[in-house]
């Protein structure tokens, strides 16, 4: 097979999404599988909703397009704030959208009656994140003016944390914002469907046996795909940590070492050995670079270091002797190297396991056991 790519093993994705949908749905909380790390894949956003996701979230139009011409007929929300310019295709493919801006959303409320949909709004609350979202107190007005607008239809609240700032999706976080929902009933009328209370960060609190209040929708992307918690990087019990994995090409193997009388056109360089002075360490270089993944993000097999990389190569040192060129190197990724890996254009996707097997079990354990370890 060709290299660089991403073996996908859709099995895995199954079974972390079914693992945590289920856990979840004890709480009254339901999952909305975040595909934008993948780039809007249809195969892999199909293993999620196939597997008990209510529906998708996409950051950018283009992916949510991709979802639509790769057959996913699901709901699909927009999460970041739509831009003036795509209004009109927005409301032809999101059955809705996370909104901080009136002037937005009045465009969006036009472009829908031009095509003769109703959009639903879902407002975004600043709760200390410092990235987006509407101040607490502004919430109530600027919810009344989207309730008397038409064409667009007052659906649910949300917020962000652990993206920007680190703030924490605390207890006291989600009560703040169950609280919010109650008032914005109160104020302006509609029941609200939808309160999100965040992504992925969100899990030790949800799993933390908390009372949810009114929180129905946690948006999860990196859970689902890696089987982590993105604030601490500890692996989710029961879910796996390997669906992806990144493969790599060697192109080189040698011995060399750096002459410490050497010139660097960077100064800064000097300090720092860009290989180890060890002859029993061999250099691996690898097709893949800087524009194909984050490097830092990989994580060496056993008995490899990262020695450094470039916008096309990677510099691996290694004890493994029967690795030489032509030979293959796997890596699992952080959810930084991941999205930059599927995003692209010369690495290639390898979709294993495409056919959901009935019945099947997670191997790791039954979903009682999930938590984080």
């Amino acid at each position: 097979m060709s290299c660089p790519r991403i073996d996908v093993d859709l099995h895995k994705i199954r079974q972390n999404t079914r693992s945590i949908v289920e856990r979840l749905n004890v709480s009254g909380i339901h999952v909305t599988a975040v595909t934008k790390a993948v780039c809007g894949h249809p195969d892999i956003a199909k293993a999620m909703c196939d597997s008990g996701a209510a529906g998708l979230a996409e950051s950018r139009l283009s992916n949510v397009k991709r979802l639509r011409q790769g057959g996913m007929t699901c709901p699909i929300t927009l999460i970041r704030t739509p831009m003036l310019s795509q209004v009109d295709d927005i409301v032809q493919v999101c059955e809705a959208s996370y909104n901080t801006e009136i002037k937005v959303i009045a465009a969006l409320a036009a472009a829908a009656l031009r095509h003769n949909k109703v959009h639903a709004i879902i407002l975004m609350v600043e709760m200390g994140d410092l990235r987006e979202g509407i101040m607490p107190q502004d919430l109530g007005e600027i919810a009344q003016q989207v309730v008397d607008m038409h064409g667009v239809a007052l659906t649910g609240i949300g917020a962000n944390f652990a993206c920007l700032s680190g703030i924490a999706p605390t207890a006291e976080k989600m009560r703040e914002l169950s609280v919010l929902a109650n008032s914005i009933e109160q104020y302006s009328g509609p029941f609200l469907q939808t309160v999100s209370g965040g992504s992925s960060a969100n899990l030790p609190w949800a799993l933390g046996g908390y009372a949810t209040g009114r929180i129905n929708d946690l948006r999860l992307g990196e859970a689902i795909l890696l089987g982590v918690d993105p604030v601490t990087g500890d692996k989710i019990g029961g879910m796996f940590g390997d669906a992806f994995t990144l493969v790599a090409e060697v192109i080189e193997t040698d011995a060399k070492s750096v002459d410490a009388f050497v010139s660097y056109t960077d100064p800064t360089m000097a300090k720092t050995r860009l290989a180890p002075n060890n002859s029993a360490t061999t250099r691996l270089l690898l097709a893949i670079g800087h524009q194909d993944t984050d490097a830092a993000g990989l994580s060496m097999p056993a008995g490899t270091t990262l020695i450094g990389a470039t916008s096309d190569h990677s510099v691996i040192g290694t004890n493994d002797a029967t690795l030489g060129v032509g030979s293959e190197m796997r890596f699992q990724m952080n959810y930084g190297a991941l999205m930059r890996a599927m995003a692209a254009p010369d690495v290639q996707i390898s979709l294993r396991n495409d056919r959901p097997a009935p019945n099947s079990r997670d191997v790791q354990g039954p979903f009682k056991h999930l938590a984080l370890i």
